[in-house]
């Protein structure tokens, strides 16, 4: 097959790969607009059944990324001077310059073509190709130009968020919740290196106004982050880049749903095809197990030699994704929600509030009393009746709440 992606992500550089692997002969070419090495982001994050599963299709790929990455097992929250700590799944983090470093030498390796500074344009014409595959963001072009065939619908959260590099190497994925005079503002921090750390900053609309970060440059913004966020991060700076303007990169998280994946021989890969909220630390893994689905379901329909089982191919892939993503998009939507109703759940002992954040993204919480949750969850973990309860209910209410709220 001659393939043609767009945008050079995760998501396309590891499709590619696989595609190599399952046939040397494939004609591969990635088209990236951006210089090599020029991606801007910190750190991202990944969990242990992401590298089995990538091992089990390239254990090369996997190992290069286990070796460049760090890890930690414990969740630490601070909140009015209190800390808990929470001991959970093995959690890893890695640069994402890093990531797609490797990512795009692997796939080099094996005779992958990337082009850089390479913008296809947005109205095309697209190169000619058996299968284009657009794996490019959240405001994908080649999407964009079919916008009414995939049914894109993109929706805007509440709360105000800023990502953010530090100095400071966090041993634990870290939560700061910091009470100001116009509200809370909180902070994720985690490792993505011997010597640097993610840190991403939320907080609701009034106290982004309040505190005057909606009117500060970056660099003053990032002045009075470093003041409310002093005991956590130690002394150390925060790391961020201004706009062309000066100004600071404050974002409203846009959630991203498309009725269909593909159209024609065109078809949809990572961020182009589904956002979740970055609290639940999900892009990353999505957009790898995107490419290993579409790579299986080209070879198990035949596509790599039959150009008429394309399309079934592609469907099978939509399917299959859309399928496993209703949990996950689900769990991120009360993820967010969670945030968005921070006032609820706050002022809970700090260890059940520690509790309640862990699970974020039941669709019973929001329902639930906090206090009565905490200790039906409790309660829930050493009865069986109340646990299969708990598992029967839940994915129901998740329906239901979605279904109310779906376009009509």
């Amino acid at each position: 097959m001659k393939i043609t992606c767009i945008g050079g992500g995760p998501a396309n550089l590891y499709f590619a790969i696989l595609m190599k692997l399952q046939d040397p002969s494939h004609e591969l070419t990635v088209h990236e607009r951006d210089p090599a090495g020029s991606t801007y982001g910190w750190g991202v994050t990944y969990w242990s059944p992401l590298l089995d599963r990538l091992r089990a299709h390239d254990p090369e790929s996997a190992d290069r990324l286990r070796a460049h990455s760090v890890r930690w097992s414990d969740g630490t929250a601070h909140v009015r001077g209190r800390t808990t700590v929470h001991h959970g799944d093995e959690g890893f983090g890695i640069g994402r310059h890093r990531l797609l470093d490797l990512l795009a030498d692997r796939a080099a390796g094996l005779g992958v073509k990337i082009s850089y500074e390479d913008e296809i344009p947005a109205g095309g014409p697209f190169p000619e190709a058996d299968l284009l595959v657009a794996g490019d963001g959240v405001h994908s072009a080649v999407r964009t130009l079919h916008r009414e065939h995939y049914g894109s619908t993109l929706t805007h959260g509440r709360n105000r968020y800023i990502w953010l590099g530090t100095t400071k190497v966090f041993d634990s994925f870290t939560f700061a919740f910091v009470e100001t005079d116009h509200g809370w503002i909180w902070c994720y921090g985690y490792a993505y290196d011997t010597d640097r750390s993610t840190c991403v900053v939320e907080c609701a609309p009034e106290t982004w106004a309040g505190l005057g970060l909606d009117r500060a440059n970056e660099a003053d913004g990032r002045a009075v982050l470093e003041k409310l966020f002093a005991d956590v991060l130690d002394g150390h700076p925060l790391m961020g880049r201004a706009q062309p303007d000066g100004s600071a990169q404050w974002l409203t998280f846009r959630t991203l749903t498309n009725h269909t994946w593909h159209h024609g021989n065109t078809v949809l890969l990572g961020d182009a095809a589904h956002t979740t909220h970055y609290s639940i630390g999900a892009g990353t893994t999505l957009a790898l197990e995107d490419a290993c689905a579409l790579a299986e379901s080209l070879r198990a329909y035949g596509a790599e030699e039959d150009s008429a089982a394309l399309g079934a191919a592609l469907s099978a892939y939509e399917r299959r994704r859309q399928s496993e993503l209703l949990h996950v998009q689900s769990a991120a939507r009360h993820s967010a929600q969670w945030y968005e109703n921070l006032t609820r759940y706050i002022d809970l002992p700090p260890e059940r509030m520690f509790a309640l954040l862990g699970q974020r993204h039941s669709p019973l919480l929001p329902y639930v009393p906090p206090q009565l949750y905490y200790h039906l969850d409790r309660a829930a973990g050493q009865v069986e009746a109340l646990r299969r309860l708990k598992r029967w209910l839940g994915p129901r209410l998740a329906r239901t709440v979605h279904t109310a709220r779906a376009p009509r």
